[in-house]
């Protein structure tokens, strides 16, 4: 085998160095095999894997590479590459590739600490490794803050269910996210994303809010938490809750509808998506009333929710079919997957109770987003640490690549 060279440069950043490197190297039609670059805070770090021809001058090669590096006030090292090295290192190309992402407020020396740990512990090996927020001014308070590490990893862990209970152990202990995706094709050609509203897209569940204003809020409030931590059918639990509805007058959706909350980073994600082309819908266990008034102002593209019947201004307790449960969810993913001509694999479902369990199942990418503990740990992925738009980080999106 021709002789293999690993030259790696470290220095001030400079414009030109790479095209003065492979200038030299194109000279004597030198073969690249790996190359790579990284700038932290100004300083360069640069690799270059070559392949000299056999009738190369190698010391002529090296002496200009040297040289050159003088000038640019860079510092320079070469290292011979056995060939049964180069052969084991090619051999590890049909390994599978995985993306392990932490998100938080900030990020700390023992988040990586833990994380590359467990990864290594597993057989993983760490490729790359990308700063994919901006850059944090000191004077930012921490709770507006964004903070983004993406990990390229390679290998194929033994237990891949153990894998992420370790990354949902440490999360919860260091108060960050940890999301653990499969590096395919699918992640970065998404095209529909689906959403819960209450609690998801708006801070608020809206029976809660229209049971106060009806005088049954503890009554409805108890019923909804139990049906959204898994204790109760949806559909028993729903009809009992709009029963007690019974009597509120049409006016009270307006005044709750106007003083609704987005959650934090709701409208950053949506024009974000809609700007890259990506179809949305809301899948809501709630009201159309609401969520239409949602979707003109967000721009979302398609909305299934359940009816509130009212006859003469007042509501009538009563429900209509089908009801927009969890199965249902799933299946208007599916629906809306077969409509758009994509793939279940290019969809992502967002939701925080148990009754959006089955579309997250079946998403390409499910992410249980500020969600109660049983649907944090059976979903492929969770965000609690961020806003919404923490979901564009799940999607390789740095802060530098969102459009105005």
């Amino acid at each position: 085998m021709k002789e293999i060279i690993l030259i790696n440069i470290t220095g001030p950043d400079r414009p030109g160095l790479t095209a003065a490197m492979t200038g030299i190297l194109a000279k004597s039609s030198v073969n690249i095999l790996d190359i790579g670059q990284a700038v932290i805070h100004d300083t360069l770090s640069f690799g270059i894997l070559i392949e000299l021809p056999d009738d190369s001058q190698k010391s002529d090669i090296l002496k200009d590479i040297l040289f050159r590096c003088s000038e640019l006030d860079q510092q320079v090292r070469f290292t011979p590459i056995h060939s049964d090295d180069y052969q084991l290192w090619v051999s590890g190309q049909g390994k599978s590739r995985h993306i392990v992402t932490i998100l938080g407020r900030r990020i700390t020396a023992e988040h990586i600490e833990r994380v590359s740990t467990i990864t290594a512990r597993n057989g993983l090996n760490i490729d790359h490794i990308d700063r994919l927020s901006g850059r944090i001014p000191e004077s930012q308070p921490i709770d507006q803050r964004k903070a983004c590490i993406e990990f390229s990893v390679r290998g194929d862990p033994e237990d891949l269910d153990a894998l992420r209970a370790e990354f949902l152990t440490i999360a919860q202990e260091l108060n960050v996210d940890i999301a653990f995706q499969k590096d395919s094709v699918f992640r970065r050609t998404r095209r529909l994303v689906v959403f819960d509203m209450d609690s998801t897209l708006i801070e608020a569940e809206v029976i809660d809010e229209l049971a106060k204003a009806a005088g049954v809020g503890d009554q409805v409030v108890e019923i909804t938490e139990r049906a959204m931590r898994g204790e109760l059918d949806f559909q028993d639990s729903f009809r009992e809750r709009v029963a007690l509805l019974k009597g509120l007058p049409e006016s009270t959706l307006a005044e709750i509808a106007e003083r609704l909350r987005l959650t934090e980073g709701a409208e950053e994600l949506i024009k974000q998506l809609r700007r890259l082309g990506y179809k949305t819908a809301i899948l809501s266990g709630g009201f159309n009333y609401f969520a239409e008034r949602l979707q003109h102002r967000l721009g979302i593209d398609y909305v299934f929710a359940n009816a509130l019947p009212v006859e003469n201004g007042i509501v009538t307790g009563e429900v209509e079919l089908p009801i927009v449960d969890g199965q249902r969810k799933a299946d208007l993913l599916k629906e809306l997957a077969n409509k758009e001509c994509i793939s279940l694999e290019q969809t992502i479902a967002v939701g925080d109770g148990a009754n959006d369990l089955p579309m997250l199942s079946i998403a390409g990418l499910g992410v249980a987003f500020r969600a109660k503990p049983l649907v944090k740990q059976s979903a492929k992925q969770a965000i609690s640490t961020l806003g919404l738009d923490g979901i564009l980080y799940l999607l390789g999106i740095r802060d530098r690549d969102s459009l105005n």
